[in-house]
């Protein structure tokens, strides 16, 4: 049997955390990254809005050079985000709402590809030609897509997340 969600107070972590990403993250930060190529000579697109898209200048050009030198790698991690990441958020957010176990596999490639394309942004922020002035500033701002992966592993360790164990029987 299900365990109702509000039995899973853990799993409110996740739905907030699938929330921000489906809702800001995925479809207007790094959208961004695509639809501006250059972010020193550009127009305004319809979407994300204006507003979103100097709140992410600002952040690159005092933080983040990584994010505005946009080289291919980095490209390819937002374009992973936005094709696979990010429907995989809304089934996320169903499957741990409504408590169902077909989300476990889903969630642990997620989990896998995540950790990789986040470690390997931060070696380039870190290591790369364009290093973060301030790399503490910019591993803090990356925690939560660095520690999440590892609470989801964790979270999805059973067959079946969403139900409550067999008692052992001796």
């Amino acid at each position: 049997m299900t365990v109702p969600l509000r039995e899973r107070k853990f799993d409110w972590f996740f739905v907030g955390f699938f929330a921000v990403n489906a809702s800001v993250i995925t479809y207007i930060v790094d959208l961004e990254q695509i639809v501006v190529r250059d972010p020193d000579n550009f127009n305004y697109p319809l979407w994300p809005p204006a507003g979103a898209i100097d709140l992410v200048h600002w952040w690159g050009e005092n933080f983040d050079p990584l994010l505005m030198a946009r080289p291919p790698f980095w490209q390819m991690t937002i374009w992973i985000d936005l094709i696979f990441f990010g429907p995989f958020y809304f089934f996320a957010l169903y499957a741990f709402i409504r408590g169902r176990n077909w989300i476990r596999v889903p969630a642990l490639v997620w989990s896998g590809t995540m950790l990789a394309n986040v470690l390997i942004i931060l070696m380039d922020e870190r290591y790369g030609v364009t290093k973060a002035p301030n790399f503490a500033i910019v591993l803090a701002a990356n925690a939560a897509w660095l520690l999440t992966p590892f609470l989801m592993m964790w979270r999805m360790r059973r067959d079946n997340p969403f139900t409550r164990p067999e008692p052992v029987t001796a």
